[in-house]
């Protein structure tokens, strides 16, 4: 079997084109456009703070790492629904583990935010 040849500009070209797909995708998803929409927000303030490179990083990538997890548990249920929409407990427990790790890096970010905005405001 003979694999085919891509350049580099065209898996750069096609791997953008099959990302920005997703993101058009993850839009359809409620919980994802709110945490965009947060983040939006809170970018812009993270810069704008008087606090350390090192923090500023922390409070933009806990941002990223919401919606990143996010993405990922849309791609999980989207698959477990792919598969059958029949109840099923396993099915059920993937999508709840799936939850649960927007949830712990939910709370990583109020942490990280809270441990950050306290040290210097408050």
């Amino acid at each position: 079997m003979e694999l085919k040849k891509y350049s580099i500009k065209n898996r750069v070209i096609n791997g953008s084109k099959y990302s920005f797909q997703g993101f058009l995708a993850l839009l359809n998803e409620p919980a994802f456009v709110y945490e965009v929409l947060l983040s939006c927000l809170l970018v812009p303030i993270a810069l704008y703070l008087n606090v350390t490179i090192i923090e500023k990083i922390l409070l933009i990538t806990s941002c990223f790492f919401v919606m990143i997890v996010e993405a990922l548990n849309s791609a999980i249920e989207k698959t477990v629904d792919r598969i059958s929409y029949e109840k099923h407990s396993l099915s059920k427990n993937i999508k709840d583990m799936a939850s649960f790790a927007v949830l712990l890096s939910i709370i990583l970010f109020l942490i990280v935010w809270l441990t950050i905005i306290t040290n210097y405001y408050l």
